[in-house]
């Protein structure tokens, strides 16, 4: 047994070295917007550049991140920028410049994918280059695309879809916006493609067809369609082999760790492609500025046993005498800047489908609703709940739950924009609010643009 123990565990280290391997190559990650994609390297080489452009400060490497954030209630910032309060206070105008750096990353990302989308499909199937990779490559391109634009969307609302590559992401064609129903319909139609054909394996790193069916199961649960959304997370909670629930709380983060089973999907750093969100995290004595902070409220609510229990982990306070009582977040802290950012864990399966669950066919299922949500309060060490009588009890429940597992993780605002809730929890009196701005640089270039109601 320790010998098929040991096997496996070296085929999994092989597997994740050589993703790993795939996403480290320098100096050259991507294929340049006006360069021919022509055989197997150069579109593994333009895959790269997909995930390069994902991991960048101005995507999920930083900036994408912040526009949630500050937008909550969980996550202050105290640095010197503070025009970046206004997304707190929810008065941001479209002038402000993290609004264009992710809007014009995320075109560039999206850009990418167009350009493997449209050439991969088509070059010719050798004995090196078969089918089967042919088809891997496009569909990490289609479940990349299809995440931009759900970002997007839910972001900004209906946008522009851009389906062909320029040879330029500056160099996009002038398009109306689509309406927010079509541009789900166009994340949908990708997930639905990058599903059919990526491989059933597991990855953690690079997307495969449990990725694609993990970002629908989030995607339907926005579209309050609960039978899909209790579906497609039920693929991937079934698959306890790969994904479960890791104890304690910290072990998916904690000590260097990466690839758990916690995560369904994470973007990888290395030293030579840092995560520079750590610098914004880390408190002064380990080389940060600290600019990001846990809030008082959320530092509260994880240090509580009954609410928090072993997620206190993520939070501490300092006690140096040149810098005490400054709260610091811990899911970004290693010194050397190579802390995974997650897009997707398996604890948001399992309350995607318990909240789906409490919702379906008006009273929903509270039984089963109620277990997935212990679930994950028996991983954090928490007392479960019982004798919960109605769905709108227990849906309160699931938000806080909700707020607390993914205290530091860009949650919290989506979550309750999409439930209807932002505005009574965040005290938002205009419900245009709800919504950025487009950027002002972006309406200044393209006439056919038009500004979010009531925004400037």
């Amino acid at each position: 047994m320790k010998f098929i123990n040991y096997i496996i565990l070296l085929i999994f280290s092989i597997s994740i070295t050589s993703c790993e391997s795939f996403l480290d190559v320098a100096p050259k990650d991507s294929v340049s917007d006006d360069v021919t994609i022509v055989d197997r390297s150069s579109a593994e080489t333009a895959v790269r550049g997909i995930y390069s452009a994902l991991r960048s400060d101005g995507y999920y490497g930083y900036s994408f991140q912040i526009l949630g954030f500050f937008s909550a209630d969980n996550i202050v910032y105290t640095g010197s920028q503070t025009v970046h309060q206004t997304l707190t206070n929810h008065s941001v105008r479209s002038d402000l410049a993290v609004l264009a750096t992710v809007w014009n990353q995320i075109y560039h990302t999206i850009n990418r994918t167009n350009h493997v989308i449209a050439k991969v499909p088509g070059l010719p199937i050798t004995t090196d280059f078969t089918q089967q990779i042919n088809d891997q490559l496009t569909g990490e391109a289609y479940f990349v695309r299809g995440l931009a634009y759900f970002d997007l969307a839910r972001t900004w609302g209906g946008v522009q879809l851009v389906l062909e590559p320029t040879s330029s992401a500056n160099s996009l064609p002038t398009l109306p916006r689509s309406s927010l129903q079509e541009t789900y319909a166009q994340v949908l139609s990708d997930l639905k493609r990058a599903e059919e054909l990526l491989p059933e394996t597991t990855n953690r790193i690079r997307a495969t067809k449990k990725t694609a069916r993990a970002l629908l199961a989030r995607f339907y649960l926005y579209q309050q369609n609960w039978e899909e959304a209790i579906r497609y997370a039920s693929y991937l909670i079934s698959d306890q082999a790969n994904y479960t629930l890791v104890a304690p709380y910290q072990s998916f983060y904690a000590n260097n760790a990466s690839n758990t089973q916690e995560t369904v999907f994470e973007l990888f750093y290395d030293v030579n492609n840092t995560n520079n969100q750590a610098g914004q995290w880390l408190a002064s004595a380990n080389g940060g500025t600290a600019w990001i902070r846990p809030s008082s409220k959320i530092f509260d609510l994880l240090n509580n046993p009954q609410i928090g229990g072993d997620r206190a982990a993520l939070v501490y306070k300092t006690s140096t005498a040149t810098d005490p009582n400054v709260l610091i977040g811990n899911l970004y802290y290693r010194v050397n800047r190579t802390d995974p950012a997650f897009l997707i864990r398996t604890a948001e399966l399992y309350l995607i489908r318990s909240e789906a669950l409490a919702q379906r066919n008006g009273a929903g299922d509270l039984a089963a609703s109620l277990s997935d949500l212990n679930a994950v309060r028996s991983r954090a060490n928490i007392p479960l709940l019982t004798n919960i009588t109605s769905s709108t009890e227990l849906l309160l429940h699931i938000e806080r739950e909700n707020q607390v597992e993914f205290a530091l993780e860009n949650h919290r605002w989506y979550d309750l924009v999409r439930t209807g809730r932002a505005q009574e929890v965040l005290n938002i009196t205009d419900q245009n609010r709800l919504l950025l701005p487009i950027p002002f640089a972006q309406l200044a270039i393209d006439p056919s643009l038009e500004q979010n109601p009531g925004l400037d």
